[in-house]
């Protein structure tokens, strides 16, 4: 990295924060500082967008479909059930977002009791706390690699900046900031495409095996975790429990300035992220067509602690190789801006469920004294998630997959748990607590006794389980007729289920006709 790349990369990040302190002259009250005031949809979504697309997902998409054994454009399937998850999130989010709640956490309380709320917010904060770390933990270390500085000077340097902009400027300045960072994202993702699509069309024959995007598994033989119906269905679930019911995500929904609005965010979110995937799965293929054009590009590649090439940076290597100074300092800043977009939401919400949901109004004093104590709790959770990042690395790799695996457990009955609030308001915190648990044993017992089936059903059994759960402890007839009427009166645009349902079979369509050329 050359001199002006350090200049480019320094002014990027000296012109968030002025960008952040500008944003946040003016903010005053909690709601503002965590919902952002009246941001406009096309924003909204496309932070969204910004935090979903990571710096993790921007080398880790590349690095399976252009090397990784078993890979290829399999990671395509992964997103078919998300424009089902938006169509169904438009049937269930309304009532959320008309309740005026600013953590989601709260319309539990307002519907079934507040012991359903903490056990929900607790569930998120430790779950999102943790995972924020190891997001420090693995994004400052790449940086460290990328820029040849050391991995104590990463961390500070990527959270001494989105802590400090964070804080200042709340959520306005996390949406503003990932829309800037999206397209600096977009724009070196397009420029690498560009650059490459000679190599592709010269070695795609040599690549043909990586080019088929379907696997018609189950997922109940073992074989793989990933097939075609566990993320279709399972992932369906998934990304309802993930879009709706995790306060990082579910914020920005509720940043909707009205139901029209958060429709059109529902709506973007579930016809742009694919094709926004595709472009990292093609920058995948065509990075693999560059590391056969030049023989020698893969020997470059820093080490693993086993002494392999790290695949995971074959885009950054790509691009310091080939990219003129300046040109590279621009990319990276792109890697920069898309760590900084997962990080800086999901400090934000942890802030806001922390205040909203265990920090009663009554406890913190003034309106003044809350809008505060709301910038300290946020400067909090950047200390732990960087106190946290040291320690990931002397954390055995089982439990961190363990971790992950565990919050899969809860992800289903959680949205199983909201479904109860939306549909059969009224029923009682300690019901709707047991079936929430139900849910949980439902998975554990999955986990442990039926080893060969995915982890990804685990969300459609878990929230299907917490539903039955809680009409068996109820009168279920009736409880069935309360929440068929209850969904069947929701209002949702013939014009978003009319482009959420199209835009899933023109996807389905587009893999089918891959799969064929493969």
């Amino acid at each position: 990295m050359t001199t002006l790349d350090g200049w480019v990369i320094g002014g990027y990040l000296v012109a968030m924060l002025g960008l952040a302190r500008w944003l946040g002259r003016n903010q005053s009250t909690e709601r503002e500082y965590y919902l952002g005031g009246g941001l406009p949809a096309p924003a909204l979504a496309t932070s969204i967008l910004a935090t979903q697309c990571s710096t993790n997902s921007l080398l880790g998409a590349p690095a399976f479909v252009g090397f990784a054994a078993g890979g290829g454009l399999l990671w395509l399937q992964y997103e078919l059930a998300v424009p089902l998850a938006m169509l169904g999130l438009a049937f269930l989010f309304p009532a959320v977002h008309r309740s005026g709640v600013i953590s989601i956490y709260a319309f539990l309380e307002e519907r079934i009791g507040r012991g359903a709320r903490l056990t929900a917010s607790a569930s998120f904060l430790f779950f999102r706390g943790v995972a924020t770390g190891v997001t420090v933990y693995g994004v400052a270390s790449v940086l460290s690699l990328i820029t040849g500085i050391g991995y104590v000077p990463a961390v500070a340097l990527l959270m001494g900046v989105t802590v400090t902009y964070d804080v200042m400027g709340g959520m306005r300045a996390v949406v503003i900031s990932d829309v800037l960072q999206m397209l600096l994202l977009i724009a070196a993702v397009l420029a690498s495409l560009i650059w490459l699509a000679p190599d592709l069309w010269q070695h795609f024959d040599a690549l043909s095996a990586r080019t088929e995007p379907l696997v018609n598994d189950w997922g109940v033989s073992g074989e793989t975790n990933f097939g075609f119906w566990p993320m279709l269905f399972g992932g369906l679930f998934l990304y309802m429990a993930y879009y709706g019911c995790d306060q990082s995500q579910a914020q920005r929904l509720l940043a909707a300035r009205n139901e029209e609005d958060l429709h059109k965010i529902l709506v973007f979110n579930g016809l742009l992220r694919f094709p926004l995937v595709l472009a990292y799965c093609v920058l995948g293929l065509c990075l693999a067509a560059y590391a056969l054009q030049q023989p020698g590009f893969i020997d470059t590649l820093p080490l693993t602690a086993s002494g392999a090439p790290n695949l995971n940076m074959v885009f950054p290597a790509f691009v310091l190789r080939e990219f003129a100074p300046g040109l590279a300092g621009l990319a990276i800043v792109g890697l920069f801006a898309a760590a900084m977009s997962s990080i800086d939401s999901a400090l934000n919400s942890l802030s806001a469920s922390t205040l909203e949901d265990f920090m009663p109004s009554g406890t913190a004093g003034s309106e003044r004294s809350r809008f505060v104590t709301s910038k300290i709790v946020t400067l909090g959770w950047g200390l732990f998630a960087v106190a946290f990042s040291f320690g990931v690395e002397h954390i055995a790799s089982t439990l961190l997959e363990s971790i992950n695996k565990v919050s899969s457990l809860v992800n289903g009955p959680l949205l199983g748990l909201f479904m109860i609030a939306v549909l059969l308001p009224g029923t009682k915190s300690s019901v709707a607590i047991a079936a929430f648990v139900g849910g949980v044993v439902m998975n554990f017992a999955l986990w442990q006794l039926a080893t060969d089936v995915s982890w990804l059903w685990w969300n459609l059994c878990g929230c299907l389980a917490t539903l039955a759960a809680v009409l068996l402890l109820t009168n279920g007839q009736r409880s069935w007729i309360a929440a068929r009427d209850a969904l069947l009166a929701t209002s949702t645009p013939l014009a978003t289920r009319a482009s959420l349902t199209g835009g899933f079979f023109i996807m389905l369509t587009l893999l089918v006709i891959a799969q064929g050329y493969g």
